[in-house]
Protein backbone atom coordinates (compact mmCIF):
# COMPACT_ATOMS: atom_id res chain seq x y z
CA UNK A 1 0.00 0.00 0.00
CA UNK A 2 1.04 3.50 -0.51
CA UNK A 3 -0.08 4.94 2.80
CA UNK A 4 1.67 2.29 4.54
CA UNK A 5 3.62 3.70 7.88
CA UNK A 6 7.10 1.96 6.61
CA UNK A 7 7.01 4.26 3.86
CA UNK A 8 9.27 3.81 1.53
CA UNK A 9 10.45 6.97 0.45
CA UNK A 10 13.59 6.53 -2.58
CA UNK A 11 10.93 3.63 -4.04
CA UNK A 12 8.00 6.45 -4.41
CA UNK A 13 10.39 9.08 -5.51
CA UNK A 14 11.57 6.82 -8.79
CA UNK A 15 7.99 5.82 -9.35
CA UNK A 16 6.80 9.24 -9.44
CA UNK A 17 9.49 10.68 -11.26
CA UNK A 18 8.75 8.81 -14.40
CA UNK A 19 4.89 9.29 -13.41
CA UNK A 20 5.51 12.22 -13.83
CA UNK A 21 7.19 12.96 -17.21
CA UNK A 22 4.49 10.62 -19.23
CA UNK A 23 1.50 12.41 -18.26
CA UNK A 24 2.39 15.73 -17.15
CA UNK A 25 1.33 18.24 -19.57
CA UNK A 26 -1.10 21.01 -17.83
CA UNK A 27 -1.92 22.55 -14.58
CA UNK A 28 -4.20 25.57 -13.53
CA UNK A 29 -1.92 27.83 -14.84
CA UNK A 30 -0.62 31.37 -14.71
CA UNK A 31 0.52 31.88 -17.89
CA UNK A 32 2.15 28.14 -18.16
CA UNK A 33 3.21 27.96 -14.44
CA UNK A 34 1.22 26.52 -12.10
CA UNK A 35 -0.96 28.55 -9.73
CA UNK A 36 -0.03 26.92 -6.46
CA UNK A 37 1.84 23.85 -5.36
CA UNK A 38 0.57 21.66 -2.52
CA UNK A 39 -3.09 20.93 -2.28
CA UNK A 40 -3.09 23.30 0.69
CA UNK A 41 -1.83 26.17 -0.90
CA UNK A 42 -4.48 25.72 -3.98
CA UNK A 43 -7.03 26.02 -1.53
CA UNK A 44 -5.95 29.45 -0.90
CA UNK A 45 -5.54 30.10 -4.79
CA UNK A 46 -1.78 29.59 -4.39
CA UNK A 47 -0.75 31.68 -1.04
CA UNK A 48 2.06 29.60 0.62
CA UNK A 49 4.75 32.16 1.00
CA UNK A 50 4.32 33.32 4.62
CA UNK A 51 1.79 30.37 5.03
CA UNK A 52 3.85 26.93 4.95
CA UNK A 53 1.48 23.99 5.99
CA UNK A 54 2.94 20.95 4.08
CA UNK A 55 6.04 19.20 2.63
CA UNK A 56 5.25 20.92 -0.79
CA UNK A 57 5.75 24.67 1.11
CA UNK A 58 9.57 24.69 -0.17
CA UNK A 59 7.88 25.17 -4.12
CA UNK A 60 6.89 28.60 -2.92
CA UNK A 61 9.07 29.42 0.11
CA UNK A 62 11.89 27.19 1.34
CA UNK A 63 12.22 29.20 4.52
CA UNK A 64 8.44 27.72 5.85
CA UNK A 65 9.98 24.10 5.75
CA UNK A 66 10.98 24.26 10.00
CA UNK A 67 7.47 25.27 10.44
CA UNK A 68 5.93 22.23 8.98
CA UNK A 69 7.48 19.81 10.70
CA UNK A 70 8.68 16.06 9.93
CA UNK A 71 5.99 14.65 7.16
CA UNK A 72 6.05 13.58 3.66
CA UNK A 73 2.27 14.72 0.97
CA UNK A 74 1.48 12.92 -1.88
CA UNK A 75 -1.20 13.93 -4.14
CA UNK A 76 -2.88 13.75 -7.38
CA UNK A 77 -4.54 16.90 -9.21
CA UNK A 78 -7.30 16.12 -11.81
CA UNK A 79 -6.95 18.82 -14.49
CA UNK A 80 -9.40 19.91 -16.94
CA UNK A 81 -8.46 22.91 -19.50
CA UNK A 82 -11.05 24.08 -21.85
CA UNK A 83 -9.14 26.15 -24.87
CA UNK A 84 -9.38 26.43 -28.15
CA UNK A 85 -9.78 29.57 -30.94
CA UNK A 86 -11.96 31.30 -33.34
CA UNK A 87 -10.62 32.79 -36.86
CA UNK A 88 -13.28 34.66 -38.41
CA UNK A 89 -13.74 34.58 -41.86
CA UNK A 90 -12.58 38.13 -42.84
CA UNK A 91 -9.12 38.09 -43.98
CA UNK A 92 -7.41 39.91 -46.67
CA UNK A 93 -6.56 37.68 -49.52
CA UNK A 94 -2.56 37.46 -51.00
CA UNK A 95 -0.25 38.49 -49.97
CA UNK A 96 -1.33 37.50 -46.81
CA UNK A 97 -2.16 33.89 -45.59
CA UNK A 98 -5.10 33.39 -43.18
CA UNK A 99 -6.15 30.81 -40.53
CA UNK A 100 -8.99 28.84 -41.82
CA UNK A 101 -12.17 29.96 -40.35
CA UNK A 102 -14.06 28.41 -37.91
CA UNK A 103 -13.82 27.78 -33.77
CA UNK A 104 -11.75 24.94 -33.02
CA UNK A 105 -10.74 23.21 -29.45
CA UNK A 106 -8.05 21.68 -28.72
CA UNK A 107 -8.35 18.25 -28.00
CA UNK A 108 -6.62 16.28 -24.80
CA UNK A 109 -8.48 17.96 -21.80
CA UNK A 110 -7.71 15.47 -18.89
CA UNK A 111 -4.80 15.24 -16.96
CA UNK A 112 -3.89 13.18 -13.94
CA UNK A 113 -0.75 15.16 -12.20
CA UNK A 114 1.00 13.70 -9.43
CA UNK A 115 3.49 15.51 -6.93
CA UNK A 116 4.92 14.53 -3.76
CA UNK A 117 6.99 16.09 -1.08
CA UNK A 118 9.54 15.06 1.86
CA UNK A 119 10.17 17.13 4.57
CA UNK A 120 12.91 15.34 7.60
CA UNK A 121 13.54 17.37 10.86
CA UNK A 122 16.77 17.50 11.86
CA UNK A 123 16.56 19.40 14.79
CA UNK A 124 14.29 21.81 16.14
CA UNK A 125 16.02 24.60 14.12
CA UNK A 126 16.96 22.93 10.82
CA UNK A 127 15.08 20.98 8.25
CA UNK A 128 15.74 19.51 5.08
CA UNK A 129 13.19 18.33 2.19
CA UNK A 130 12.74 16.90 -1.22
CA UNK A 131 9.68 18.33 -3.04
CA UNK A 132 8.64 17.30 -6.43
CA UNK A 133 5.97 19.38 -8.98
CA UNK A 134 5.70 20.61 -12.31
CA UNK A 135 4.58 23.34 -14.81
CA UNK A 136 3.33 23.11 -18.01
CA UNK A 137 0.54 24.80 -19.21
CA UNK A 138 1.55 25.06 -23.28
CA UNK A 139 -0.30 22.39 -24.55
CA UNK A 140 -2.59 22.45 -27.23
CA UNK A 141 -3.71 19.74 -29.85
CA UNK A 142 -6.16 20.75 -32.50
CA UNK A 143 -7.15 18.17 -34.86
CA UNK A 144 -6.70 20.42 -38.30
CA UNK A 145 -4.41 21.73 -40.46
CA UNK A 146 -4.38 25.31 -38.72
CA UNK A 147 -1.66 26.63 -40.94
CA UNK A 148 -2.39 24.86 -43.88
CA UNK A 149 -2.98 28.53 -45.91
CA UNK A 150 1.08 29.48 -45.17
CA UNK A 151 2.36 26.64 -47.53
CA UNK A 152 4.22 28.14 -50.37
CA UNK A 153 2.83 27.87 -53.80
CA UNK A 154 4.38 25.41 -55.32
CA UNK A 155 5.86 23.78 -52.17
CA UNK A 156 7.28 20.26 -51.75
CA UNK A 157 5.21 17.95 -49.54
CA UNK A 158 7.74 18.63 -46.78
CA UNK A 159 6.49 22.25 -46.44
CA UNK A 160 2.44 21.47 -46.26
CA UNK A 161 0.91 21.60 -43.17
CA UNK A 162 0.04 18.55 -40.76
CA UNK A 163 -2.24 17.48 -39.24
CA UNK A 164 -2.70 17.61 -35.60
CA UNK A 165 -0.96 21.36 -35.14
CA UNK A 166 -0.12 21.58 -31.34
CA UNK A 167 2.68 22.37 -28.81
CA UNK A 168 3.49 20.32 -25.12
CA UNK A 169 5.39 21.48 -23.00
CA UNK A 170 6.13 19.71 -20.03
CA UNK A 171 8.42 20.84 -17.05
CA UNK A 172 9.33 19.11 -13.87
CA UNK A 173 11.02 20.21 -11.02
CA UNK A 174 13.25 18.40 -8.06
CA UNK A 175 14.05 20.72 -4.92
CA UNK A 176 16.37 19.50 -2.40
CA UNK A 177 15.86 22.23 0.71
CA UNK A 178 17.82 23.18 3.71
CA UNK A 179 15.90 25.29 5.77
CA UNK A 180 16.63 26.97 9.49
CA UNK A 181 15.63 29.28 11.96
CA UNK A 182 18.66 31.65 12.26
CA UNK A 183 17.32 33.73 15.50
CA UNK A 184 14.04 33.66 17.07
CA UNK A 185 10.91 33.87 14.95
CA UNK A 186 13.19 34.24 11.75
CA UNK A 187 14.49 31.24 9.66
CA UNK A 188 15.91 31.40 5.58
CA UNK A 189 15.67 28.53 3.43
CA UNK A 190 17.59 27.64 0.33
CA UNK A 191 16.50 25.26 -2.50
CA UNK A 192 18.77 23.98 -5.37
CA UNK A 193 16.70 23.07 -8.31
CA UNK A 194 17.15 20.67 -11.26
CA UNK A 195 14.26 20.98 -13.71
CA UNK A 196 13.75 18.52 -16.92
CA UNK A 197 11.98 20.08 -19.74
CA UNK A 198 10.08 17.83 -22.86
CA UNK A 199 8.61 19.65 -26.07
CA UNK A 200 7.22 18.47 -28.61
CA UNK A 201 5.84 20.43 -31.50
CA UNK A 202 3.55 19.08 -34.89
CA UNK A 203 1.69 20.96 -37.56
CA UNK A 204 4.22 23.95 -38.39
CA UNK A 205 5.71 22.86 -41.89
CA UNK A 206 5.04 25.97 -43.43
CA UNK A 207 7.21 28.16 -40.90
CA UNK A 208 10.00 25.88 -42.08
CA UNK A 209 11.51 27.94 -45.09
CA UNK A 210 11.58 31.16 -42.85
CA UNK A 211 14.14 29.35 -40.20
CA UNK A 212 17.10 29.75 -39.67
CA UNK A 213 17.53 25.63 -39.58
CA UNK A 214 14.34 24.23 -41.81
CA UNK A 215 14.25 20.82 -40.56
CA UNK A 216 14.35 21.79 -36.46
CA UNK A 217 10.94 23.44 -36.88
CA UNK A 218 8.26 20.82 -35.64
CA UNK A 219 7.23 16.83 -36.03
CA UNK A 220 10.31 15.81 -34.85
CA UNK A 221 9.04 13.85 -31.37
CA UNK A 222 10.08 14.46 -27.87
CA UNK A 223 12.86 16.40 -27.14
CA UNK A 224 14.54 16.96 -23.85
CA UNK A 225 15.88 19.63 -21.97
CA UNK A 226 18.05 19.73 -18.86
CA UNK A 227 19.27 22.66 -16.46
CA UNK A 228 18.13 24.31 -12.59
CA UNK A 229 18.88 26.80 -10.56
CA UNK A 230 18.13 27.93 -6.72
CA UNK A 231 15.36 29.53 -4.77
CA UNK A 232 15.33 31.39 -1.57
CA UNK A 233 13.40 32.53 1.22
CA UNK A 234 12.58 34.64 4.27
CA UNK A 235 9.98 33.30 6.88
CA UNK A 236 9.72 35.79 9.76
CA UNK A 237 7.13 35.87 12.42
CA UNK A 238 6.48 39.41 13.62
CA UNK A 239 4.07 39.09 16.55
CA UNK A 240 1.74 36.08 17.61
CA UNK A 241 -0.96 36.86 14.58
CA UNK A 242 1.26 38.24 11.96
CA UNK A 243 4.00 36.63 9.77
CA UNK A 244 5.57 37.95 6.53
CA UNK A 245 7.12 35.74 3.72
CA UNK A 246 9.12 36.42 0.83
CA UNK A 247 11.29 34.39 -1.82
CA UNK A 248 12.76 34.24 -5.14
CA UNK A 249 13.40 31.48 -7.64
CA UNK A 250 16.71 32.55 -10.51
CA UNK A 251 16.16 31.80 -13.96
CA UNK A 252 16.89 28.25 -14.97
CA UNK A 253 19.30 27.97 -17.07
CA UNK A 254 18.40 25.00 -19.70
CA UNK A 255 20.28 23.10 -22.30
CA UNK A 256 18.84 23.82 -25.78
CA UNK A 257 16.23 21.73 -27.91
CA UNK A 258 17.99 20.19 -30.48
CA UNK A 259 15.50 19.09 -32.47
CA UNK A 260 13.50 22.42 -32.45
CA UNK A 261 16.77 24.94 -32.45
CA UNK A 262 15.26 25.85 -36.21
CA UNK A 263 11.84 27.34 -34.54
CA UNK A 264 12.51 28.48 -30.61
CA UNK A 265 14.43 31.88 -30.60
CA UNK A 266 18.09 31.76 -29.64
CA UNK A 267 18.55 28.22 -31.60
CA UNK A 268 16.37 26.16 -29.71
CA UNK A 269 17.16 28.33 -26.04
CA UNK A 270 14.27 27.58 -23.70
CA UNK A 271 15.11 29.02 -19.68
CA UNK A 272 12.90 28.76 -17.16
CA UNK A 273 11.96 32.57 -15.80
CA UNK A 274 12.90 33.96 -12.87
CA UNK A 275 9.79 34.20 -10.02
CA UNK A 276 9.00 36.43 -6.80
CA UNK A 277 6.82 36.05 -4.49
CA UNK A 278 6.10 38.03 -1.24
CA UNK A 279 2.96 37.82 1.15
CA UNK A 280 1.81 38.41 4.98
CA UNK A 281 -0.22 35.78 7.60
CA UNK A 282 -2.83 37.22 9.76
CA UNK A 283 -4.43 35.40 12.50
CA UNK A 284 -7.41 37.74 12.37
CA UNK A 285 -9.60 35.58 14.78
CA UNK A 286 -7.80 32.53 16.80
CA UNK A 287 -9.25 29.73 14.55
CA UNK A 288 -9.20 32.10 11.37
CA UNK A 289 -6.38 33.50 8.91
CA UNK A 290 -6.39 35.97 6.25
CA UNK A 291 -3.12 35.36 3.84
CA UNK A 292 -2.07 37.69 0.98
CA UNK A 293 0.50 37.42 -1.61
CA UNK A 294 2.11 38.93 -4.37
CA UNK A 295 3.97 36.76 -6.97
CA UNK A 296 5.28 37.72 -10.25
CA UNK A 297 6.90 35.77 -13.24
CA UNK A 298 9.44 37.41 -15.76
CA UNK A 299 8.56 35.92 -18.67
CA UNK A 300 10.00 38.88 -20.75
CA UNK A 301 13.74 37.61 -19.16
CA UNK A 302 13.71 34.46 -21.56
CA UNK A 303 13.26 35.59 -25.60
CA UNK A 304 11.52 32.67 -26.72
CA UNK A 305 8.55 33.66 -24.47
CA UNK A 306 9.09 37.26 -24.81
CA UNK A 307 9.70 37.86 -28.66
CA UNK A 308 7.27 39.54 -30.45
CA UNK A 309 5.74 37.77 -33.27
CA UNK A 310 3.83 41.06 -34.72
CA UNK A 311 6.04 41.31 -37.65
CA UNK A 312 6.26 39.12 -41.37
CA UNK A 313 7.16 36.18 -41.56
CA UNK A 314 10.62 36.18 -43.71
CA UNK A 315 13.47 33.85 -44.33
CA UNK A 316 15.44 34.00 -41.00
CA UNK A 317 12.52 35.15 -38.77
CA UNK A 318 12.71 31.53 -36.70
CA UNK A 319 15.69 30.56 -34.62
CA UNK A 320 18.09 32.81 -34.84
CA UNK A 321 18.82 35.45 -31.47
CA UNK A 322 15.75 37.99 -32.43
CA UNK A 323 13.78 35.17 -33.72
CA UNK A 324 9.54 35.37 -33.13
CA UNK A 325 8.68 34.22 -30.04
CA UNK A 326 5.22 34.13 -28.77
CA UNK A 327 5.17 38.10 -27.11
CA UNK A 328 4.22 37.12 -23.44
CA UNK A 329 4.76 40.05 -21.35
CA UNK A 330 5.48 39.91 -17.48
CA UNK A 331 2.79 38.53 -14.80
CA UNK A 332 1.65 39.62 -11.89
CA UNK A 333 -0.23 37.78 -9.79
CA UNK A 334 -2.61 38.69 -6.50
CA UNK A 335 -3.53 36.33 -4.24
CA UNK A 336 -5.88 36.30 -1.43
CA UNK A 337 -7.09 33.45 0.89
CA UNK A 338 -8.72 32.77 4.06
CA UNK A 339 -8.72 29.65 6.14
CA UNK A 340 -10.80 28.81 9.14
CA UNK A 341 -9.94 26.09 11.57
CA UNK A 342 -13.37 24.87 11.85
CA UNK A 343 -12.48 22.36 14.88
CA UNK A 344 -9.34 20.30 15.54
CA UNK A 345 -9.60 17.67 12.99
CA UNK A 346 -11.72 20.12 10.10
CA UNK A 347 -10.17 23.35 8.08
CA UNK A 348 -12.13 24.89 5.40
CA UNK A 349 -10.16 27.16 2.91
CA UNK A 350 -11.03 29.36 0.44
CA UNK A 351 -8.99 31.43 -1.96
CA UNK A 352 -9.11 34.09 -5.26
CA UNK A 353 -6.46 35.62 -7.27
CA UNK A 354 -6.06 37.78 -10.45
CA UNK A 355 -3.60 38.48 -12.39
CA UNK A 356 -2.72 40.66 -16.11
CA UNK A 357 -2.76 39.15 -19.28
CA UNK A 358 0.72 38.29 -20.85
CA UNK A 359 -0.82 37.69 -24.16
CA UNK A 360 -0.90 41.31 -25.97
CA UNK A 361 -3.66 41.42 -28.51
CA UNK A 362 -1.22 41.75 -31.71
CA UNK A 363 0.42 38.38 -31.03
CA UNK A 364 -2.37 36.32 -31.54
CA UNK A 365 -0.63 34.17 -34.42
CA UNK A 366 1.78 31.63 -32.00
CA UNK A 367 -0.44 31.53 -29.24
CA UNK A 368 -3.03 29.60 -31.38
CA UNK A 369 -0.22 27.32 -29.49
CA UNK A 370 -0.31 27.86 -26.25
CA UNK A 371 -3.70 29.94 -25.46
CA UNK A 372 -2.49 30.74 -22.05
CA UNK A 373 -5.25 33.50 -21.60
CA UNK A 374 -6.59 32.92 -18.02
CA UNK A 375 -6.33 35.68 -15.05
CA UNK A 376 -8.55 34.88 -12.24
CA UNK A 377 -8.70 31.91 -10.05
CA UNK A 378 -11.12 30.80 -7.74
CA UNK A 379 -10.38 27.98 -5.03
CA UNK A 380 -12.32 26.23 -2.14
CA UNK A 381 -10.28 23.69 -0.02
CA UNK A 382 -10.64 20.96 3.25
CA UNK A 383 -8.37 19.52 4.99
CA UNK A 384 -9.83 16.41 7.57
CA UNK A 385 -7.66 15.15 9.93
CA UNK A 386 -7.59 11.38 11.45
CA UNK A 387 -5.60 10.93 14.66
CA UNK A 388 -2.13 12.39 15.15
CA UNK A 389 -0.85 11.08 11.88
CA UNK A 390 -2.94 11.35 8.62
CA UNK A 391 -4.31 14.32 7.19
CA UNK A 392 -6.80 13.87 3.70
CA UNK A 393 -7.06 17.18 1.82
CA UNK A 394 -9.03 18.51 -0.88
CA UNK A 395 -8.51 21.65 -3.25
CA UNK A 396 -11.19 22.85 -6.08
CA UNK A 397 -10.11 25.80 -8.39
CA UNK A 398 -11.47 27.14 -11.07
CA UNK A 399 -10.27 29.34 -13.98
CA UNK A 400 -12.83 31.90 -15.33
CA UNK A 401 -13.25 32.06 -19.03
CA UNK A 402 -10.66 34.61 -20.94
CA UNK A 403 -11.11 35.37 -24.36
CA UNK A 404 -7.84 37.53 -25.80
CA UNK A 405 -8.77 38.93 -29.26
CA UNK A 406 -6.62 40.41 -31.67
CA UNK A 407 -4.73 40.42 -35.56
CA UNK A 408 -1.39 40.38 -36.87
CA UNK A 409 0.65 41.27 -39.93
CA UNK A 410 1.21 38.08 -41.06
CA UNK A 411 -2.92 37.57 -41.09
CA UNK A 412 -4.08 40.87 -42.40
CA UNK A 413 -7.27 42.18 -41.58
CA UNK A 414 -8.46 39.07 -40.26
CA UNK A 415 -9.66 38.81 -36.61
CA UNK A 416 -10.24 36.16 -33.87
CA UNK A 417 -9.82 35.59 -30.54
CA UNK A 418 -8.13 32.66 -28.78
CA UNK A 419 -10.02 31.60 -24.84
CA UNK A 420 -9.02 28.87 -22.39
CA UNK A 421 -11.00 27.81 -18.97
CA UNK A 422 -9.75 25.58 -16.87
CA UNK A 423 -11.14 23.38 -13.60
CA UNK A 424 -8.62 21.00 -10.95
CA UNK A 425 -10.12 18.63 -8.29
CA UNK A 426 -6.86 17.88 -6.16
CA UNK A 427 -6.20 14.80 -3.48
CA UNK A 428 -3.40 13.78 -0.99
CA UNK A 429 -2.88 12.53 1.48
CA UNK A 430 -0.54 13.39 4.34
CA UNK A 431 1.53 11.80 6.72
CA UNK A 432 2.53 13.52 9.80
CA UNK A 433 5.51 11.56 12.02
Amino acid sequence: MIFRTNFEPIRFIIILVLGLLAPLSAYATNGYFSHGFGTKSKGLAGVAAALPQDAMAAATNPAGMVQVGKRWDLGLAFFNPNRGYTANDDAAGPPFASIPPGTFDSANDIFFIPHLGINWMLDENSAIGLTIGGNGGMNSEYQTATFTNFTPPGAPPQFVASQPTGIDLTQLFMGLTYARTLWERHSFGITPLVAVQRLKVQGLQPFKGASVTPDKVTNNGNDYSFGGGVRVGYLGELNDWLTLGASIQSKLYMSKFDDYKGLLAEGGDFDIPPVYNLGFAAKVYPKLTLAFEVQGILYEEVKSISNKNDFPVTPGSLGGDDGLGFGWEDMTIFKLGLQWNVKPDWTLRMGYSTANQVIPNSQALFNILAPATVTDHISFGLTKRFGKHNELNLAFTHAFNEKVSGTNPNTGAQTGFLEMDQNELEISWSRIF
